[in-house]
């Protein structure tokens, strides 16, 4: 009898705290008031250094219409978000706090969510693209400041006419592009000054 009691009251415990456990959602639609429509999307964790995959994959969001960006709880409330427009500008909001909102619009500043981390004088991401004749397999990125290239980022090779979105700490406007090709010859740009550039082709 006391062993079901206390059964019971551990039970209603857990029930009482479901709610409480329960975790933030930061997923959230992203809005197109721009005039124009968005051909790529990207969402990832403050903590990711990579871009991750293109959520709008070959659609486009029209101006006026809104794309439900489904984020999982372990993903973590802290979000990065960048967003290409039809005539190849990029915009980005980093650091979002996408638990807190419902909605993120692009093309209306005065309904753009605050953002924790102060302004940055330019934004070095760009799109990395493959015109070249073969897949790439590796790619690096790295400061022109840092000694060694860092890690490798692409998660799979890179067919001819694709691209990479690569994602770069606001700022760090010089930096230095490294692809190895899949026979193996690697081809380098040093000293890129990639805050004035969107598209680095590789040929």
């Amino acid at each position: 009898m006391l062993l079901r009691r206390i059964v019971l009251a551990a039970l209603a415990a857990l029930l009482s705290a479901g709610p409480a456990l329960a975790q933030a959602d930061p997923s959230f639609n992203l809005v197109n008031r721009s005039g124009q429509p968005i051909r790529e999307l990207y969402v990832s964790p403050v903590s990711n250094p990579n871009w991750g995959h293109d959520l709008l994959g070959s659609d486009v969001l029209p101006d006026g219409r809104a794309f439900p960006v489904r984020i999982p709880p372990s993903a973590g409330c802290r979000q990065d978000v960048r967003v290409v427009y039809a005539d190849g500008r990029p915009e980005e909001r980093r650091n979002q706090d996408t638990c807190r909102i419902t909605q993120m619009v692009f093309g209306s500043a005065a309904q753009a969510p605050p953002s924790t981390q102060e302004p940055a004088q330019g934004n070095p991401s760009f799109n990395l693209v493959n015109h070249g004749q073969q897949a790439m397999r590796e790619v690096y990125v790295s400061s022109a400041r840092d000694q060694n290239w860092g890690q490798q980022r692409l998660p799979r090779t890179m067919n001819p006419g694709e691209h990479l979105a690569v994602r770069l700490p606001l700022g760090e406007c010089v930096n230095d592009v490294r692809v190895v090709w899949q026979d193996g010859r690697a081809e380098e740009r040093r000293g890129l000054d990639t805050c004035g550039i969107v598209n680095l082709v590789f040929r």
